[in-house]
């Protein structure tokens, strides 16, 4: 089996009414139960929208500090995401389009890494 990254930018969800957002919310949450039915859900969830909670952590200089905000200023940033085990890369096309029809926005899709061996 091989993990999936599936995501969104929060810029690319658009304005919509407030209606709309509660029509999308059984249609996401039927795909995340028809995940975890499959056996292939790790992790779904949405983030924060307001960025300015964000905060950063960098050790690049030796020594360990935090910082509040977004590390780097961006047009865009992530709004959520889905983390799927699947066999291969036409399963997680179909996970990622029915996450994009249920949720009514673009979705990417990136593999993660094969994992090394446990230590």
């Amino acid at each position: 089996m091989t993990e999936y990254l599936i995501y969104f930018n929060q810029q690319w969800v658009g304005d919509h009414t407030e209606e709309w957002f509660r029509g999308r919310g059984p249609l996401a949450r039927a795909v995340i139960d028809d995940l975890q039915a499959a056996g292939q859900y790790v992790f779904a969830g949405g983030l924060v929208e307001e960025v300015e909670e964000a905060f950063s952590a960098d050790a690049t200089s030796g020594t360990l500090t935090f910082t509040d905000g977004p590390f780097t200023e961006s047009k865009e940033w992530l709004g959520g995401f889905t983390v799927v085990d699947v066999p291969d890369e036409s399963t997680a096309r179909m996970w990622a389009g029915r996450i994009a029809e249920a949720c009514g926005w673009p979705q990417e899709v990136r593999r993660f890494k094969p994992r090394g061996p446990s230590v």
